[in-house]
């Protein structure tokens, strides 16, 4: 009778399903949607210049966003156990993508920069598909080694080493600005999985002088350097990106010149649609508009980062450090893209996620929201889960990777007692904290 209940309990488990987390889907749309209709105020002018039509850049944008929407649904329909099972493979392709594009006939370069592949009907930037790979292998790796990675540098070096990989294979392309943005995810992801801070500046400190060589080792790099650091000194060759984009902010005073009004994307601001979007925002839309698109990537952060602590507390880490993967790609990458056109950064080729006309860009986001709102789903299940467990048998255990534990017996005083750390794959462990600062 006993084995009957719990195969009825089980049964009515099996039938509990989650939701995508309704909040997050509407920052996401929102984004989407203030985009359109910025690449379409923005792009116009350039594209008849271009003499392709006044839509080119709108119709191109909408095509890849409708393909990435598609891909988004897709993997919202794989589970997470699936994904972390792949784990591997997916970094063995980010180092095989990077590959390819010093390939002739596959790599295609464009200013001197070799980070393209040739799919026939366009170009792909293999590093957006790497930024999601990377998030996805590192979130099982912290699976594997939470219980090491705050006691022994080997686990602490071993996701560093792989991210320094990746990084020496962008500084070759070059690509100096997606090369720090992972570097930062990665510190970032080991930091939130545990990683001591003593240890992680430690790290920062010996890469830091080899990163700061390399930077200033390119003549373009140092003349982006003295054009941040005075853009008015030659407002007419290294530092005309960053005082057209200023001029463009400040005529949006308060809010803007109206929709499509932009004198600056008139062949005055380079990469209107893509890298300065959102000085052409700024300038229609003014502060308030500015205002808007920050708080919306506020909003998605905290809603990422909310997704993943929750999944951490009910002990499903490879969808909490997946969360915080991608939280953490989406809000630093907008907040050097936006920090460049305010003159707060050095200039950087990094597009504004989901705002930026462009292709792979818009692509992989979309890949990366449907991978959180899986982690989203997943994460409204195990809750409800619990709470048909605890309302038909009382108190329940945590949902663990793989799903749910049963409602347990009281157990010995030995029993409750603090477990120790143990090796990896044991079953007795001390949960990770976020961040740990000894």
């Amino acid at each position: 009778m006993a084995f009957d209940d719990r195969s009825r309990q089980a049964t009515k488990l099996d039938e509990i399903s989650g939701r995508f987390d309704p909040v997050l889907l509407a920052i996401s749309l929102a984004l989407v949607g203030l985009g359109v209709v910025m690449v379409a105020s923005s792009s116009i002018a350039i594209a008849e210049g271009l003499d392709v039509g006044p839509f080119y850049f709108l119709t191109k944008h909408l095509m890849f966003l409708a393909v990435g929407a598609a891909l988004a649904w897709a993997l919202m329909q794989v589970e997470l156990k699936t994904v972390e099972k792949h784990s591997h493979l997916l970094l063995a392709m980010c180092f095989v993508m990077l590959a390819l594009v010093f390939l002739p006939g596959i790599g295609h370069t464009v200013n001197g920069a070799k980070r393209w592949i040739n799919l026939g009907v366009s170009n792909f930037q293999v590093v957006e598909a790497v930024k999601l790979m990377l998030i996805i292998w590192l979130a099982s790796y912290l699976v594997r080694y939470r219980d090491e990675i705050a006691v022994r540098w080997m686990a602490l070096i071993k996701p560093l080493g792989v991210a320094g990989g990746i990084v020496a294979i962008l500084l070759v392309q070059p690509d100096f600005g997606s090369a720090a943005l992972i570097l930062a995810v990665t510190g970032g992801m080991v930091f939130l999985g545990g990683a001591r801070i003593q240890h992680l500046a430690v790290m920062a400190a010996l890469a830091f002088p080899a990163l700061a060589a390399i930077a200033v080792a390119a003549p373009y790099r140092v003349a982006r350097l003295k054009s941040f650091l005075d853009p008015w000194a030659d407002p007419f060759d290294d530092g005309f990106q960053l005082t057209q984009a200023l001029i463009a902010i400040g005529r949006g005073e308060w809010f803007g010149v109206g929709l499509g009004g932009s004198v600056q994307k008139l062949f005055y601001l380079p990469e209107a649609h893509t890298d300065f979007i959102f000085s052409v925002t700024a300038e229609e839309l003014g502060f308030a508009g500015s205002m808007l698109i920050i708080s919306l990537f506020a909003a998605f952060t905290w809603r990422a980062f909310n997704i993943g602590r929750r999944a951490i507390d009910m002990r499903r880490h490879f969808a909490g450090f997946c969360a915080f993967g991608v939280g953490l790609w989406v809000s630093l990458q907008s907040f050097v893209s936006i920090g460049v056109n305010l003159g707060l950064l050095p200039t950087k080729g990094l597009t504004l996620p989901l705002i930026s006309s462009g292709g792979s860009s818009v692509l992989m986001t979309c890949v990366a929201i449907g991978l959180l709102l899986r982690v989203s789903y997943e994460l409204d299940r195990a809750e409800r889960q619990v709470a048909r467990l605890r309302g038909d048998a009382g108190p329940a255990g945590d949902a663990g990777e793989g799903g749910l534990d049963m409602p347990t017996p009281p157990q010995s005083p030995a029993a409750l007692a603090p477990a120790a750390t143990g090796p990896r794959g044991s079953r007795a462990r001390i949960e990770p904290k976020i961040g740990a600062l000894a």
